[in-house]
């Protein structure tokens, strides 16, 4: 009967999993990442998996888009990311945390 029981436990905490993974929009409102002048996100504090997570994942999507955009207009891929996080930060909404000149800003 424990074995059961655990066995359900177990099945129903691995089921229930991702209802619990953090997503982009609540990492921003909770101010665990924010945007960078490089076009890709960064941890406001270090210290949370699942924020580096949510950083990793985005950021590498960006790199493959960015890159796409590069490739399709002949631009070095340093100037569309620069270009693509100064519209990051400026669509960045207040109570939002953005990097400037090294220092996590709350908009």
């Amino acid at each position: 009967m424990a074995r059961r029981t655990l066995f359900l436990l177990t099945t129903l905490l691995l089921l229930c999993q991702p209802l619990f993974a953090l997503d982009l929009h609540t990492a921003k409102q909770q101010g665990l990442v924010g945007e960078t002048p490089t076009g890709y996100l960064g941890l406001v504090a270090a210290g949370n998996p699942q924020a580096q997570q949510v950083v990793d994942t985005i950021n590498a999507k960006r790199k493959a888009h960015y890159q796409s955009i590069a490739q399709k207009n002949k631009l070095p891929l340093q100037q569309v990311e620069v270009l693509a996080g100064k519209k990051a930060m400026a669509k960045t909404p207040p109570g939002q945390f953005i990097l400037t000149e090294g220092v996590w800003k709350k908009k």
